[in-house]
C-alpha cells in the first residue's frame, strides 16, 4: 500500500526534529510532504494550495492546534485534518473533531496507522471532489437546457 500511495500532506509540528523525522519517512513512503513549524505558517501554506492531508499538532506555541484547526477550516472547509499530541486529553479530542479534524492520534505517531489514515483521507477527498464535479456539470447541463 505505501509504495502506490501518492498524496500532499502537510505537516504542523512545533517540534523541529520530530516534524524532519517524520517528513522524511512519508518521503522515502512517496508522499509530497510540505512542513510548517507552526499555525501561523501552515495557515499560510493553506492558503496557496490544498493538500490530501494535513497532520495537524495540537500544542504550539502562538496559534495552538485548536485555534489553527478553525482557521484552516473557516478557508478550507473539506480540508481533511488529522490532530497530533503528546498529552492529548479526551475532553481535547472531542472539541478537535467538533471543529472539524478527521481523527486525533498520540505521539510518537506509529507510522502504519498514520499511512492507513493518510490513505483513507486521500480517497475521502478524491470522493468528494468527484461529488462536486458531478453536481457542477448537472448544474451546467440544466442551465443550458439541454
Amino acid at each position: 500500500m505505501a509504495e502506490e500511495l501518492k498524496a500532499k500532506v502537510l505537516l504542523v509540528d512545533d517540534e523541529e526534529d520530530f516534524l524532519k523525522t517524520l517528513a522524511e519517512r512519508l518521503e522515502t513512503r512517496g508522499l509530497k510532504v510540505t512542513t510548517a513549524s507552526n499555525g501561523e505558517s501552515a495557515l499560510a501554506f493553506v492558503e496557496g494550495q490544498e493538500y490530501d492531508l494535513i497532520v495537524l499538532d495540537l500544542a504550539m506555541p502562538g496559534l495552538d492546534g485548536l485555534e489553527t484547526l478553525k482557521r484552516i477550516k473557516a478557508r478550507q472547509p473539506d480540508a481533511e485534518i488529522i490532530m497530533l499530541s503528546g498529552q492529548g486529553s479526551i475532553k481535547t479530542s472531542i472539541e478537535a473533531m467538533k471543529l472539524g479534524a478527521c481523527d486525533f492520534l498520540q505521539k510518537p505517531v506509529d507510522i502504519t496507522a498514520l499511512l492507513e489514515k493518510i490513505s483513507e483521507a486521500k480517497e475521502k477527498r478524491m470522493l468528494m471532489l468527484e461529488s462536486k464535479s458531478i453536481k457542477e456539470i448537472e448544474k451546467i447541463l440544466h442551465s443550458k437546457g439541454w
